[in-house]
């Protein structure tokens, strides 16, 4: 072997060694039908997993399968080195999954071992068509039951921790987690790492906080609120971790994946259907509160039933976690009004903001405050806005109401025109151009110079934006 035909020397574990660089190419075409074998295998000999391979359970198990062995071969050519962080779901998610369905990991444990030998017959193989020596065949199949030990040790964890979970664990540390994240004092960068660590949470670029409304209770009216209510007034109570206790598993209620075997969460009661069971007086009940019993994503961290309900979403940039329907249900559901796309240090900010327009918003529809940011400006000192409205509305103060909004709409749409000439407002406004060019008359008589002046523009537009005309023109 030279230079050129090695990769690089190992990293980890000790059992890697360095193999001719054709061997991993090999071995690639080798797992274009390896995957099959295996499965069939699988199914053949193990009871537990020799159902057909259709659906949820079809794509568990083939991708499991493929992971494990595409991986296998990343690490050969690299000279070995951690799993792949991006890969390990795949893994945690076949130990969750035997926990899911109620079973032991006996079974799935025999699938790694029985897996592990199909894949080393036909691994040997390549290997003796290279003409490795004895000492390399040697520690090839080291390398390949060391990856295997490493795949199942994570299943075994995951399989562990899902059990935790079920108990409450892993909900009041995404809880935890959830409330250092949104604290106005965030905790030092250590801190914060540990508790997602903790929370099986990994920490992203950006974030996106979402405000919710109350629990709507069953068998009330559409508006009725449940314990999360505001009280009277309309003030808001305090954040997650600022007095409220947790609720039970905030974040956690899908980080089960559906296990070989299964739909989804089992329900204790359902119909043929898989619904709920329900008497014909409860529908509607049903129907209105359904959709806060299916799980969320499982990175998307939650607190649904505190005094002031709330999400982050993690890296919400891409738009299909924002899409996912379940997300998009409860949003609907919960009038939930999502907060700008923000570095994960603002991630209080951007609830914040969600908060705040949802304060000052319709309550029965949901938002995002992205694309609300004038407004949210303007919110966040009303008092300083009516002082600019005071000093530069004046002169609308000695017209009629009919008056007052008719030019108030058409300043407005002048102040918001790239020209602000009598056809764009009379197109804006839906107006004769006629019509147009003598409201544009009156407003320069009434305000002169301030209609070209920066600052006075700005203050304009602000104070109109803030409390717009009460009829239309």
């Amino acid at each position: 072997m030279n230079g050129s035909d090695t990769a690089a020397m190992p990293s980890f574990g000790g059992a890697w060694a360095v193999f001719p660089q054709r061997l991993g190419d090999e071995l690639r075409k080798e797992n274009r039908t390896l995957a099959a074998e295996i499965i069939h295998e699988i199914r053949r000999q193990i009871p537990e997993f020799s159902r057909p391979l259709s659906g949820k359970f079809g794509a568990f198990i083939r991708n499991g399968v493929e992971t494990a062995l595409a991986e296998f071969v990343d690490r050969v050519g690299e000279g070995g080195g951690e799993l792949d962080a991006r890969r390990l779901p795949v893994y945690r998610a076949l130990g969750r999954g035997e926990l899911a369905v109620g079973r032991s990991l006996d079974a799935l444990q025999a699938a790694y071992r029985l897996g592990g030998r199909v894949a080393w017959r036909r691994y040997a193989r390549v290997a003796r068509r290279l003409s490795l020596g004895t000492e390399a065949v040697a520690q090839l199949a080291e390398t390949a039951f060391t990856h295997i030990d490493e795949i199942a040790a994570e299943s075994v964890a995951a399989y562990a921790r899902a059990q935790a979970d079920a108990a409450g664990t892993l909900g009041r540390r995404r809880h935890r987690l959830l409330t250092l994240l949104i604290a106005s004092d965030p905790p030092a960068s250590d801190a914060l790492e540990q508790a997602a660590r903790d929370a099986e949470w990994a920490l992203p670029e950006m974030v996106a906080g979402v405000a919710l409304g109350p629990r709507r209770v069953a068998g009330s009216g559409a508006g009725a609120a449940g314990p999360g209510a505001a009280p009277p007034g309309g003030s808001r109570p305090p954040a997650p971790g600022t007095g409220s206790s947790p609720s039970p598993a905030p974040g956690t209620g899908s980080s089960q994946p559906p296990a070989p075997g299964t739909g989804g969460p089992q329900q204790s009661a359902s119909t043929p259907g898989g619904q709920p069971a329900a008497s014909a007086h409860d529908d509607a009940d049903a129907a209105r509160t359904s959709t806060l019993r299916k799980p969320l994503p499982q990175d998307v961290l939650a607190e649904l039933d505190g005094p002031a309900p709330c999400l982050l979403v993690p890296d919400p940039g891409s738009g299909t976690r924002l899409a996912d329907p379940r997300l998009h249900r409860l949003l609907h559901e919960r009038s939930g009004v999502i907060g700008p796309v923000v570095p994960l240090a603002q991630a209080a900010d951007s609830l914040r903001w969600a908060r705040t327009l949802r304060e000052h918003g319709p309550a029965d529809t949901h938002r995002e405050a992205g694309r609300h940011l004038p407004d949210l400006l303007l919110l966040a000192d009303p008092a300083l806005v009516r002082l600019m409205a005071t000093r530069r509305l004046v002169p609308l103060a000695d017209l009629t109401p009919k008056q007052r909004s008719r030019l108030a709409h058409t300043l407005l749409a002048h102040l918001q025109s790239p020209h602000g000439s009598a056809p764009e407002l009379a197109e804006r406004l839906d107006i004769h151009p006629q019509t147009a060019r003598q409201r544009l008359h009156h407003l320069q008589r009434l305000f002169g110079p301030a209609l070209t002046d920066p600052d006075a523009r700005f203050e304009l537009e602000a104070a109109l934006r803030a409390k717009p005309p009460e009829t239309q023109p």
